[in-house]
Order: structure tokens, then sequence, then C-alpha cells
């Protein structure tokens, strides 16, 4: 990509696309390698070609591929609004057929067993226990988490201002048993080590903010203790938490406000989890099974 071209078209996904960093990154290494492979002038794209430089990287996954697609047609919708080019020929590019991503989710019980076995015996401790009961009981990308802000607690109207992706702010509920946790957390969180960390909900034992890592290696340890062998990381929380809210007649629209989900799509994903939920119980207790 040519230096100008690379530098305005990040400006665009940073300030205009509000993306991040990782997303940023993504996309334009994406509409690099394919400006790589593609040696003609930008006007003179035409979908065929875009279709060839898809097959030609057929050792990508059909969700990689999806994802390249994405990209490309982003940077192209671009050269439009900056009238580049005339039309996009993304447009007339089928994506790749994926199947559906169904995540990992939790049963309620075993949720109560992950935050039921972590013992208060020390300041820590009573941090990781406050940490799942707000990531289950708000819903929250390991993100949104890790910077929660002191600040952004209200505790006594019963929600927290999250900055999600794309620093869009949203209000979440929180339940009575995520505002105990943190408040028993709170009499006992440490100094904070500098005037940057004081409002930092979460601090680790130096008294800074606590990384995500740190936060994946302690819920894989807390469901290990609590005699859970699926694969799960904080975004389980977030999945178990959409899918008992859907189990328990939420509706869908209130879900996907509460998650943050710019489209109903990604919200529709936790009702497909609940019938096949419903599909197994069905099959087992069927009167016609083998």
């Amino acid at each position: 990509m040519e230096k100008s071209i690379s530098k305005d078209y990040n400006y665009y996904l940073r300030m205009e696309r509000a993306m991040s960093q990782n997303t940023v990154a993504s996309y334009c290494s994406d509409v690099e390698k394919f400006l790589e492979f593609y040696k003609g002038r930008l006007e003179d794209v035409t979908p065929e070609e875009v279709e060839d430089y898809l097959q030609a990287r057929d050792m990508l996954s059909s969700r990689s591929q999806a994802r390249v697609l994405s990209s490309l047609r982003s940077f192209f919708d671009w050269l439009v609004l900056e009238k580049v080019i005339k039309d996009n020929p993304c447009d007339r590019v089928d994506g790749p057929k994926i199947g559906r991503y169904l995540p990992n989710v939790l049963s309620e019980e075993e949720v109560a067993a992950m935050i039921d076995s972590v013992s208060p015996s020390t300041w820590q401790r009573v941090r990781d226990k406050a940490i799942l009961e707000v990531l289950y009981g708000c819903g929250l990308r390991v993100s949104e988490a890790v910077n929660l802000r002191i600040s952004c607690l209200f505790m006594k109207e019963g929600f927290v201002r999250i900055i999600g992706k794309g620093n869009k702010e949203r209000l979440v509920p929180i339940g009575e048993m995520a505002v105990e946790a943190v408040e028993d957390y709170l009499r006992v969180r440490p100094a904070p080590a500098d005037a940057d960390s004081s409002d930092v909900l979460f601090l680790n034992r130096f008294g800074r903010s606590l990384s995500r890592v740190s936060m994946f290696t302690m819920i894989k340890t807390q469901a290990l203790a609590a005699g859970i062998r699926k694969d799960i990381s904080p975004h389980t929380f977030r999945h178990s938490f959409a899918t008992h809210l859907i189990e328990h007649g939420a509706d869908l629209r209130m879900v996907q406000e509460m998650l943050g989900h710019e489209s109903i799509a990604t919200t529709e994903i936790y009702t497909h989890i609940d019938s096949t939920t419903w599909q197994k119980e069905i099959l087992e207790h069927h009167p016609r099974k083998k």
C-alpha cells in the first residue's frame, strides 16, 4: 500500500471507525497482502480478482477467509468514500460458507461451583471472587473487566458504566451478589501503586491494573479447582451469562444491549445454544430412542 494511502486508511479506521489498535493492524495487514498479490491500479480491481486472491489463500480456514474479505470490503468502501473508485468490487463477492460458532458455556451449577470454590483467605482471593461475580453478573468482556473503574460503579443504583469496543458506552445492571462481592473486595483492596491505578477496580499484587493474562490464568485455575474440565476463559462467563438470561426468558434486544453487540445477529447465537440444549434434553428423554 502506498504510504499516503496506508496512513490515511489507518487514520480512518482509528478515528472515524473507532477501531482498536489490534483490529486496525489486522485490517491493514490484510489489505497490504492483497495489494502485494494484485499489481494493478486500485481503480481496476474486479470482483473476479478478489475471488482469485481468496482462492490463492486456500490454506486459510473459511472463517479467516471471511475476515480477509471483510477487511477488503472495508478498504474499498473507504476508497469509494474518498472518490478514488466508483464501486466496491467486494460487493459482488460471495463470502465463504462458515459453520456457526457455538461457544462453550457453563451450566448455572458450574458457575456457582466455580464461585463457591474461591476461599476468601487473602485479599487476592476476595478479588478473584468479585471478578467471577462481575464477569458472570454483568456479561463483561475480559478487557472491560480489566479496565473497570471504581468511578463507573453505581452500586446503590444497581448498574455499572462500561466503555466497550470503539469507546462506546453502555449501562449494565449489576445484581445483588455481584454488588456484595465487589463491596467485600473494596474493603480489603490494597492501596494503589500510583495515581494512574487509583481508580482501577481490580489490582494486582503490585497495586496496578490486573492484566488480561492474569485473569485468564485465575479462571482456568479456578475451573480445575471446581472440578470443571471444559476449555474455558473469561469469555465463557459472558457466553454463559447471555445463554442463561435467554433460557430464563429475557428479551433478545435487552441481551444485545447489555452485551454491547452492534448487530442482533451476533446475539442470536445464544438462542441457538438454548435450542441445542433443549434438543439434547428432548432426545435424551425421547420414548422412541434406541
